[in-house]
């Protein structure tokens, strides 16, 4: 059996699937991510608490493990609250259109390579589409739609301005999400996840496009809204985002949404950028390391660790205001996403069409043009002493050159003579007193 398959061969044998081999495929995927969103959930807190000397949750089960499914339990069976100017069916339906998507795109991730279930030849993996990562893409668009549904049926204007700026955040970030992607395709030559991990055989992609890994590592943590780009729906804010006036069932919909799909955007970053299934340098030496059930234990591994990096950043750096990382998704991974596009198209072409010596006098050409221009640049000026005050607004500020007055000098003198006067004053009362004694 070939542990990397050709490009297509996974579409065909998916295809003679019986119908319940991919029902069992559907349910066990299922499982696997509700199970992940608990371990998720018990994760952070423990290594959060380690970051802050903390012991975390260590009572429910051996070290705390059952946490996780109590806080589930105890969520699920609280009173369900809905604001009496919510719009019912659309305050129900914002939730659903927030988890389903999360799950939908686990559809077109690979786990593993070619196994035999009950004597059935097949991949793990529940479909593979010739456009599989396009898919990823719509079902994460789907999922804004429940953001800004569930700010705007909930019937007050601090959910629906959570929802929207929530909105604009994972929007910006998802343009410089896909920009990464196109330069994977473009080296893979397909759109299908099962090619992109078996273009990777003789190399990943996280060395070949670092990158667009950067900016697909970013944007990944700012579509979802988390730790340090989790402004729209802060802990320490009075109200909760867009999911203010949630509570219950609903409620926990949206955290399992958020959860699932941390693991989402972790596996298909893993499908991307780090050869998906296949084992990591120098297990890939070992023949069998690719092949039979093993490569999901690689899978999973390369998953989790995205995962721990994700609440790395929240244990460890600050939140950012709003405008700080809006202006980094438009103005600095937008613009870095179509620079470095340009030139991996470029690359691609000269490759193609160039020897190794034409492409290396192009690259000398174009080295000392860019040198040239540095040189010919003129020096910057250097700036006034006395520069023009800023126009700040319409309403007036004080002058730049204001200076406070110093503070005047005490009078010690007079409170020390002052204190003196006292002083006599009460000798003169006790000696009184003594008198009439």
């Amino acid at each position: 059996m070939n542990p990397v398959p050709p490009p297509g061969y996974t579409q065909t044998l998916l295809a003679d699937d019986p119908f319940w081999l991919t029902l069992i495929k559907v349910v066990v995927v299922f499982a696997m991510l509700m199970l992940i969103t608990l371990f998720m959930i018990w994760f952070e807190r423990r290594v959060v608490g380690r970051m802050q000397q903390r012991p975390g949750p260590n009572w429910n089960g051996p070290f705390g493990l059952l946490q996780s499914l109590a806080d589930g339990l105890k969520l699920a069976f609280k009173e369900d609250i809905r604001p009496v100017l919510a719009d019912k069916a659309v305050f129900f339906i914002a939730p659903v259109l927030s988890v389903i998507p999360a799950f939908a795109a686990w559809a077109v991730i690979p786990i593993g390579p070619e196994v035999s279930i009950f004597g059935e030849q097949t991949a793990l993996q529940l479909t593979d589409l010739p456009v599989g990562i396009l898919v990823v893409l719509a079902c994460s668009s789907i999922g804004v739609y429940g953001i800004v549904l569930a700010g705007w049926a909930s019937g007050s204007p601090y959910p629906l301005l959570g929802s929207l700026r929530s909105a604009a955040q994972v929007i910006s970030y998802e343009l410089a999400l896909g920009l990464s992607i196109i330069a994977v395709v473009l080296y893979a030559g397909s759109l299908s996840t099962a090619d992109i991990v078996a273009a990777q055989s003789t190399g990943w992609y996280i060395w070949l496009l670092p990158v667009s890994f950067v900016i697909f590592a970013v944007s990944m943590v700012g579509e979802t809204n988390r730790a340090p780009f989790d402004l729209p729906e802060a802990e320490s804010e009075l109200v909760g985002g867009f999911h203010t006036e949630y509570s219950s069932l609903k409620f926990a919909l949206f955290f399992l949404a958020e959860y699932v799909n941390m693991v989402t955007l972790s596996a298909v970053a893993t499908t991307l950028f780090l050869g998906g299934w296949q084992a990591p340098w120098p297990l890939s030496l070992w023949p069998a390391a690719n092949e039979g059930w093993l490569p999901i234990v690689w899978f999973l591994g390369k998953t989790l660790a995205f995962l721990f990096v994700y609440v790395w950043l929240r244990g460890t750096l600050p939140r950012q205001r709003y405008d700080q990382f809006m202006a980094l998704g438009w103005k600095l991974l937008i613009p870095i996403s179509l620079v470095w596009l340009m030139l991996v198209a470029t690359l691609r072409v000269l490759r193609a069409e160039l020897t190794t010596g034409q492409i290396l006098i192009v690259g000398g050409v174009a080295l000392v043009l860019l040198v040239g221009a540095a040189l010919l640049l003129p020096d910057q000026t250097p700036p006034d002493d006395d520069p023009e005050p800023p126009v700040v607004a319409d309403y007036p500020v004080p002058p730049l050159d204001l200076a406070v007055p110093p503070t005047p000098k005490r009078r010690r003198r007079a409170v020390t003579a002052a204190r003196g006067d006292d002083r006599e004053a009460e000798a003169v009362t006790a000696g009184a007193k003594e008198g009439d004694r």
